[in-house]
């Protein structure tokens, strides 16, 4: 075990975690609500510092990031644990991992190893992701640095309920986040996610603010979170605060977890939110889990920019700069001028990302 960061020591040796937003009250002997962070004699210890559950190469578009390093391939680790219970999670076999439910295989890693492997992989950057980042912060944290100084890039796929605290310490080395924002309502995050909804606009307004690549999924469950108004609701919100540049995934879901007997989201419900997005005035929004391709297109003039194919790009007329060819306008996103010539990746893994709520895990 590790010390954690972000912790106040209290009465009676408990501990005030300051991780995400759930702020927890920890008493000896006992963990936080993600189970990966626990109180022993009044310290606060990480328990899956360099504890990897999966690592993986992936395109990074499975993310999915569309607009940060197109083409490229990122090596994507987690570790057991996560501060939200989403009841359609399609990785709960990690991401709800307690004691009670029994082990989980782990691979230790030091921060320098996984970059090694990054490196050796010819991935471009490294992605935190499958399981919710925030959780293993200390050693996101580590492995960041590490990763920048050896001209690797990071990215965080997370359902966004961090403190504020917490994001100022991984900001400086964080590059790219597609952030879950599961739905626009505080009672479906309250009793469908076990988080809030304020906090993950408050991270998202952050990240915006401090530089960070932001692009949103909403995973689209029939009855909970697809109507019209709660969907117009989410596009207004990205355009007018953090830009109608932002890209905006639309996801498909499936049964999972708790959910077994969920309905898949009707490609009908996914393509009026497609409709939704676009009349709010978004450049950019996409559909996924489904056989809908959605290009990436000029803004300026609609020229066909980005074409994929299960998350590979197999098409794109960007000049090196990450411009239009026929209009000269520029293409909102980072690190657009590389090309994704690196080597074939191993088979794609076997997980969805963000704690399965943004792809499909069957698909994979």
């Amino acid at each position: 075990m590790k010390e954690a960061l972000l912790y106040e020591r209290g009465a009676a040796s408990e501990v005030r975690c300051l991780l995400c937003a759930h702020r927890c009250l920890i008493p000896p002997g006992r963990p936080g609500i993600c189970q990966v962070r626990s109180n022993v004699g009044g310290t606060l210890y990480t328990t899956v510092y360099g504890r990897l559950v999966a690592a993986h190469v992936d395109p990074i578009e499975k993310k999915p990031l569309y607009h940060f390093l197109p083409g490229t391939h990122a090596y994507s680790i987690a570790t057991a644990g996560c501060n939200f219970r989403c009841r359609w999670c399609q990785n709960w076999s990690i991401s709800q991992m307690t004691a009670e439910r029994g082990g989980v295989e782990v691979e230790e890693a030091s921060a320098e190893e996984v970059v090694r492997a990054a490196r050796a992989s010819g991935c471009a950057s490294i992605a935190y992701t499958y399981t919710e980042p925030t959780v293993f912060l200390e050693f996101a944290l580590d492995t960041a640095r590490t990763a920048r100084e050896a001209g690797l890039m990071n990215s965080f796929v997370t359902n966004g309920f961090m403190t504020a605290a917490a994001l100022d310490l991984i900001t400086p080395h964080l590059d790219a986040a597609n952030v879950d924002l599961k739905a626009f309502n505080e009672d479906t995050y309250r009793t469908c996610c076990g988080g809030r909804l304020a906090p993950v606009l408050d991270s998202l307004r952050r990240m915006k603010g401090s530089g960070i690549w932001v692009e949103v999924t909403t995973l689209l469950v029939q009855g909970i979170n697809d109507s019209s108004s709660e969907l117009a609701r989410i596009a207004d919100f990205l355009v007018e605060e953090l830009g109608p540049e932002t890209p905006w995934h639309i996801s498909r879901s499936h049964p999972a977890y708790e959910m077994g007997s969920l309905t898949p989201t009707p490609l009908p419900r996914l393509e009026e939110a497609l409709r939704i997005g676009r009349h709010a005035g978004l450049h950019h929004v996409y559909v996924g889990n489904a056989s809908m391709e959605t290009p990436t297109v000029c803004a300026t003039c609609g020229t066909v920019l980005i074409r994929r194919e299960r998350f590979e790009v197999i098409a794109r007329v960007l000049t090196a700069a990450g411009s239009c060819p026929r209009c000269g306008a520029p293409l909102a996103g980072k690190g657009l001028e590389w090309g994704g010539d690196g080597p074939t990746p191993a088979p794609y893994a076997d997980h969805a990302e963000g704690g399965g709520c943004v792809a499909d895990s069957a698909t994979s």
